[in-house]
């Protein structure tokens, strides 16, 4: 927030980091009423940040799988352009208006970005980029996260089907980690590894915890199946 501040005050254009307001607040009301805890109706960042900083204290051994759920419903965060009197949304997860990234240039162009722009606000230099090429270049650089991320998750699917290959028939504790009408995923409590549940995934919802077994895998496309039990 601190970049992103002193850019604003120096009347220059900041690449701000941003997590919306979750479309599906209501589950993670309902998760939390799970927990003897209420939230507001409403989406409230620093009500979530609130009941998760004592959920965590209160049971840490299973505040990662509360933490994965929440973070799912959440929802992926986006690069955007902020002029100094503009109003993007701020970063929900974070409760906090003003958030861009700024300390990692050498392996994320958003930063590199902000660097650029930061080191011409303090040598006195005009603004080095318009809003309209911003605005081009933080679309690109969601874009080119998005598919980065689709590579790594591919890779680390196919890495969990090759461990689980010889334990087909096998059952196994989960926790529902994303329900929608392309299907049902579940992330397994003993190993870190996620798949689809391709039977038995009726009324199942983010953040649920089930009994699996597992049905098959694939390799090389990096697809684990399993089937509810319990």
């Amino acid at each position: 927030g601190v970049t992103a501040r002193f850019l604003s005050a120096r009347n220059f254009p900041s690449i701000r980091r941003v997590v919306r307001t979750p479309k599906r607040w209501e589950r993670i009301v309902e998760i939390a009423a799970d927990l003897d805890y209420k939230l507001p109706q409403l989406p409230d960042s620093k009500a979530l940040e609130e009941f998760l900083v004592k959920q965590k204290a209160a049971d840490p051994l299973r505040f990662p799988d509360l933490s994965l759920a929440v973070i799912k419903l959440l929802g992926a965060g986006e690069y955007v352009a902020e002029l100094p009197d503009g109003n993007v949304p701020g970063h929900f997860g974070l409760a906090v208006k003003d958030y861009g990234h700024s300390t990692a240039p050498n392996r994320r162009y958003p930063d590199l970005l902000t660097q650029r722009l930061l080191k011409a606000a303090l040598e006195g230099k005009p603004v080095p980029y318009g809003k309209e090429e911003l605005d081009a270049l933080a679309a690109h650089c969601t874009k080119a996260e998005d598919v980065a991320n689709k590579v790594e998750r591919q890779v680390e699917k196919s890495a969990a089907a090759l461990l689980l290959e010889t334990r087909i028939g096998e059952k196994f504790d989960s926790i529902v980690t994303g329900a929608s009408e392309k299907g049902t995923w579940v992330r397994l409590l003993s190993v870190p590894v996620e798949g689809k549940v391709v039977q038995g995934f009726e009324g199942l919802d983010v953040g649920d915890r089930v009994r699996v077994q597992l049905s098959s895998v694939d390799v090389e496309k990096g697809f684990i199946d399993f089937r509810k039990i319990r």
